[in-house]
Formats: structure tokens, sequence, C-alpha cells
């Protein structure tokens, strides 16, 4: 399957001209400009998408604002169509106008849709730092951490785990606690909690995201709108009171709005997730998950399950305390559900599931008559 994740820049390119200065604090760099001159050389706009919506989006280019068709664009294809964060090159003029494509992108966040098709749609293109908001009002989910960071990793972004509503933990050891457990599964990924109400941690996630281009991700409820208007000093998102009984929120966010930051960098802030399947996420996966996979290197058998096999070196970890049995669980969870995914869009993947499949059901059934053979 053909990668999203990443498009190299070039390690020699030509400055931005300054007729496109505007888009600079948007991220435009040498190397978009390098991308984009044969469509300047073909009279064409360059932009960045900062809404999608219906089949049209709001492109912010050099002049101005403007409203532009996108039905050019592999309509059809959920991986190609237009998205917020995307550089495109639109019609300087006509009624209405159109983009005519985008530029190659540096990074993706997808996930599978709900359809029964399980088809892959992209959230948000062109991210450096994917920033997943955890709500500290409801008890943390840490499976559902580990499947925003897969998704994440994926991407080519960095990730950040931020623990909204960090005023209602005022014990500072319960914090530090709840701190650490999200760290165990997050390896690799600052973890910040952060009050909107008093302030506290903003400062720090300020100065990570600051300078680049960062997408809000998480659940209805965790926070989202509020934490995006304490980054952008004043009330622009719309905001809602979550429910007490369960702690959840409702959709203020319905569009991806990509807002520039007063400190520099822009964001992108995402509807609430209630749904977020994996799309071809083994790298992502893999990452967060790093030491079962570590570990997993001195099993005997390079195709161990780390179920029940002699020599695992993942279990044997499980068995000495030094890594928690819940981690596998995931782990294997996730593993499971990436590879029915994949198997549907490649047949390759599907014949080799299918073998997998037969020689573990052989290898089942020698073993039961193995036993039976003892026993008689």
């Amino acid at each position: 399957m053909t990668s999203l994740r990443t498009s190299p820049s070039s390690p020699s390119t030509p400055p931005p001209s300054e007729e496109f200065s505007a888009l600079v604090p948007y991220g435009w760099d040498d190397a978009w400009a390098a991308a984009f001159a044969p469509h300047a050389a073909a009279g064409l706009l360059p932009g960045r998408v900062v809404r999608v919506d219906r089949g049209q989006c709001d492109v912010l280019t050099p002049g101005g604002t403007l409203r532009a068709d996108t039905a050019f664009v592999t309509p059809h294809d959920p991986l190609r169509v237009v998205c917020t964060g995307d550089w495109v090159a639109v019609e300087p003029g006509g009624n209405p106008r159109y983009v005519r494509t985008y530029l190659p992108r540096r990074t993706a966040f997808v996930r599978s849709t709900s359809s029964k098709r399980s088809e892959g749609q992209i959230l948000a293109a062109n991210v450096d730092h994917a920033i997943v908001a955890v709500s500290l009002a409801v008890e943390l989910d840490l499976g559902r951490v580990e499947r925003f960071l897969a998704l994440a990793w994926e991407s080519g972004a960095q990730p950040v785990v931020v623990l909204t509503k960090a005023d209602l933990v005022p014990d500072a050891a319960t914090l530090a606690h709840l701190v650490q457990d999200v760290e165990t599964s997050a390896p690799g990924v600052p973890v910040l909690p952060v009050s909107s109400l008093d302030g506290a941690g903003l400062d720090v996630l300020a100065a990570v995201v600051g300078g680049g281009t960062s997408v809000l991700l998480g659940q209805s409820g965790a926070g989202k709108s509020t934490l995006a208007n304490a980054l952008l000093g004043e009330d622009v998102m719309d905001v809602q009171s979550t429910r007490d009984a369960d702690g959840k929120g409702r959709h203020t966010t319905t569009t991806r709005n990509l807002l520039p930051l007063p400190g520099g960098g822009v964001l992108i802030d995402t509807p609430g997730l209630r749904g977020v399947g994996l799309w071809d996420a083994e790298t992502g996966v893999g990452q967060v998950f790093a030491e079962i996979e570590e570990l997993a290197r001195d099993c005997r058998f390079h195709d161990c399950a780390h179920e029940s096999e002699p020599g695992c070196a993942v279990l044997a970890a499980i068995d000495a305390g030094d890594l928690a049995p819940r981690r596998l669980d995931s782990y294997r969870k996730l593993v499971r559900e990436n590879q029915r995914i994949v198997a549907k869009t490649d047949a390759r993947v599907r014949a080799e599931i299918r073998r997998d499949w037969k020689r573990k059901h052989a290898e089942g059934r020698a073993a039961m008559e193995a036993k039976r053979g003892r026993l008689r």
C-alpha cells in the first residue's frame, strides 16, 4: 500500500519569493516554494487549506482567503481528497474557482472509517505535532491513548499527550501518578498535564507546538476547544460543558479549522473522534509498543505470537514483572485490528493470514492428537 506519511524535501531549494511571504506564518518554506514552482509557471496561486466543507474549501493565498471548489482533485478516493493543512495550487480567477492539485504531503493523519467498506479517511495533512487531548475528568483509558498514538506515529508527526483539566486533580502526588501511567503507555512521547482554567502547563505546550503545524485530537469532552482557545489567546472555538453523568462531551467543533497561533505556528482543531480505527498503522503500533517489539527480538521463534510458545521473551518479561499484562493485551488487539484492515485491501496479506491460521490450526490438532496418544 502506498504510504502517505512523508515526502522528502529537496536539499537545495530556492528561497520563497517575496510575493508569497504572506504564507510564511502558515508554514510556507523553501521546500514548498520549490515544489510549487511548476504550478507558479502555469499561472496558479499557492495557498494552504484552512477549512473544507462539502466539496469546497477556504484557501489562504498571498492575496487573502478565497473559496474554491475541489472537484478536480480525485474526489472518489477518500485518501486523495483535499483536506485541512494541504498546500494547493488554485486558479487565480473564475467563478467558481477550482483547486487544481495539492502538493505532495509531508505527513498525513489517516484513520479507518466506521463504514463496512473499511476505507481510510484523511483528517489532516502536513502536521508536525499531533496533540492527543485526554481528559482527567474521567478515568484514564490507556488503550484509547495507545490507539491515538499509533495513528499519530504512523502519520509521520511527533505525538504529544496533553492531560487536560489538570485542575480537577489538585493533589500533586495523584497527578504525578497519572502522568506516570500515561508515560508508561507512551514511550518517547511528552506527557503534559495542562489546565485551561488556571493556565498551568500552557506555556510548556505553547513552546512545544510553536513554529510548526499542530493538530488537536481527542474524544468529545476532552477539552480540545477550550485548549484551542487557551493557545489562541481568545475564544475562537465554541465550547460546551460535558455531561455530568459520564464526562462525555457534545460535538462543538464540526469542521477541521486551521488557525494561526499568537506565538508562531498554526493549529488544526478537529471534531471529537468517537471511532478511532487503525488504517495500515503497523509502524505506528510498533512505535507505541517499542518495548514489546524489542523483547520480541529475543524470542526463540521469529514468528512468536507471545501466547504460550517456549522461549518467549515477552512472556518471560511479564512473569518477571518487567512488562504489564495490559500492555501485551493492548498490543495484541491493535496488531490484530491492523492486520484485518490491511487484509481487506491487500490480497497478499490475506493469503499470509490464511496460511498462518492453517499452520496454527494444524499445530493445535497435532498437539491434541499427541496428548490423546499419551493418555491411552
